[in-house]
């Protein structure tokens, strides 16, 4: 007897919790050097298609699960989410990292890359706080950092959220980069280079295509 499986694919990173992701990618990494198993995980943990049913699929249906999620993983920037509500507590961004406190500087540099795996949570804890005061203008003010970090809640946050966050610290180096260049002579490099650095999306690239990039702190 045939047997319908019916499938709901996810199709934006907002549908998809860290937990998903760290899951998914876990399981990437054990077989990154073989294509046809990473496809198939990416199916199972984005479209719910249980590892035993994978090879019942017919080969059409395969193909255009296999499309559909390649269109939702091509590059695409995310803007950084000031304010992020988790149950009935609303956190916000740190709003000035130039007067971030030590403790939240020094809790932060003990990691040596910034990029989304099992220690993310920590330093999204670390970097959103809960708001305890808006004003005008947007500024608003966030509780003080006592070196409490709680991860669980961060789990359940979508990953648009968290790509956000990734990409607000990628533009920051990029705008370092640019910066330094200024600073040096304009003829020791190419006349495009603030071009190609203003249209290289290769990072950004690099991490929706759920390749482990890193930012070094």
């Amino acid at each position: 007897m045939k047997q319908t499986i019916k499938v709901t694919a996810l199709t934006e990173w907002k549908d998809v919790t860290l937990k998903k992701y760290l899951e998914m990618m876990g399981d990437i990494e054990a077989y990154k050097d073989d294509q046809e198993a990473v496809d198939a995980l990416m199916l199972h943990h984005l479209a719910g298609i249980p590892y035993e049913e994978l090879t019942n699929v017919s080969a059409e249906s395969y193909n255009i699960l296999k499309e559909k999620l390649s269109k939702f993983l091509k590059p695409q920037d995310m803007e950084l989410q000031k304010f992020v509500t988790i149950g009935d507590v609303e956190y916000g961004f740190e709003p000035n990292l130039s007067k971030m406190t030590y403790g939240a500087y020094a809790d932060i540099s003990q990691y040596d890359t910034i990029t989304i795996d099992k220690n993310w949570p920590k330093i999204m804890s670390i970097l959103y706080r809960p708001v305890t005061k808006k004003e005008k203008h947007g500024l608003y003010q966030i509780e003080g950092y006592t070196g409490k970090i709680d991860e669980k809640p961060w789990l359940n946050v979508t990953m648009d959220v968290h790509f956000g966050c990734l990409f607000f610290f990628l533009h920051l180096q990029l705008d370092l980069m640019k910066d330094t260049l200024k600073s040096l002579k304009k003829e020791e490099f190419h006349p495009s280079i603030n071009t190609i650095l203003e249209e290289s999306g290769e990072a950004i690239q690099q991490y929706l295509n759920l390749h482990k990039e890193t930012l070094k702190k």
